[in-house]
């Protein structure tokens, strides 16, 4: 088992994401290790989200956005993104198995896990009034 080296920038990192529940750009993570007081460059915050990541710490999520968000929940569940103010949420509804039988008879592959995200448009957008 590999040693994890969780150093002091690391787990002022790895607190920040695991704090919130917007999944934030790593830009984000900047941002709010400032508020706290923190002084980190801004490649040893890539690093750390990177190194976190691999260590299967936190979950990259590339939502088709410019820039990756992260989330600190391990356990298997989906996301929505809204497509109008970018706000993701978690959907904790499971990927049905039959249609992950349907997605590898047709593709071939043979299905280790599923990431599904949606699209729409989140409550507060849709109850804005159209200007």
């Amino acid at each position: 088992m590999k040693t994890l080296n969780l150093t002091s920038q690391r787990k002022a990192v790895y607190d920040i994401v695991r704090q919130s529940h917007d999944h934030p750009t790593a830009a984000e993570v900047m941002n709010r290790l400032v508020e706290q007081g923190h002084n980190l460059a801004y490649g040893t915050v890539y690093n750390s989200l990177r190194y976190l990541s691999d260590k299967q710490m936190i979950r990259e999520l590339k939502l088709g956005e410019a820039a990756s968000r992260y989330d600190a929940r391990m356990d298997d569940h989906q996301h929505i993104i809204c497509e109008v103010c970018g706000k993701v949420d978690e959907v904790m509804t499971h990927v049905p198995e039959d249609w992950m039988n349907t997605v590898a008879k047709e593709t071939g592959y043979t299905i280790g896990h599923a990431h599904v995200v949606f699209g729409g448009m989140c409550q507060a957008c849709t109850s804005k009034p159209l200007s």
